[in-house]
């Protein structure tokens, strides 16, 4: 069953947390790619030092952030790696979840092909990865989630959220955010293989 619209629009803290254990699903020309996701991070708009969004500074970048929740924002790293973040929130609170790593489920020799590496654990464990094996990227930017191209579905049993834990920790990569810095708003499934960076804090749920 796909995700739809009032998902996405609350919190990004709340989206986040929610989108564990949830699929990423992308078709294109190439084939189907199926991801669960383990790893997120949420982005708290105009306050939160580490988003794009900080202090309301507005961009053709940025803009998508401005909609309603449910639509994907890509950027690029580094000029080399995508990443993808999904929109939350009502209109006008600018808030993102990024993904940062998943769980390979379907079209895994095509996400093998694309990351040139064969290496199941190494395929999407880490936003740059991720992007690559799935086959997002600028392309994407502003494409609708409840669409049917780039979208998220729930797993066939949905029982997956009562056998997960749920682990905090700091972002990753944002030393220059203050104190935004030592927010536990990065979310992962506890003891999971396909985790970017090892868990560190069990969140109480």
């Amino acid at each position: 069953m796909k995700v739809t619209r009032d998902f996405y629009q609350r919190s990004a803290v709340e989206v986040a947390k929610d989108l564990l254990g949830l699929v990423l699903v992308h078709e294109t020309k190439e084939g189907i790619t199926k991801g669960i996701i383990v790893e997120t991070e949420a982005y708290m708009g105009p306050k939160d030092a580490a988003a794009h969004s900080y202090k309301n500074i507005r961009s053709q970048r940025t803009e998508i952030q401005y909609g309603e929740g449910g639509y994907a924002y890509i950027y690029l790293i580094y000029g080399m790696y995508y990443c993808m973040n999904i929109v939350t929130n009502k209109e006008e609170i600018p808030e993102v979840v990024l993904l940062r790593a998943l769980e390979p489920v379907e079209g895994i020799d095509l996400m093998k092909q694309r990351r040139k590496t064969d290496k199941l654990k190494n395929l999407c464990s880490g936003p740059g990865k991720l992007c690559a094996a799935m086959g997002i990227d600028k392309n994407n930017y502003g494409m609708d989630l409840c669409g049917n191209k780039l979208y998220l579905e729930y797993q066939d049993s949905i029982s997956y959220k009562e056998s997960i834990n749920i682990v905090s920790s700091k972002r990753i990569n944002i030393d220059y955010a203050g104190e935004a810095k030592d927010y536990l708003w990065r979310y992962t499934i506890e003891n999971n293989e396909y985790v970017s960076v090892k868990d560190k804090k069990v969140l109480k749920k």
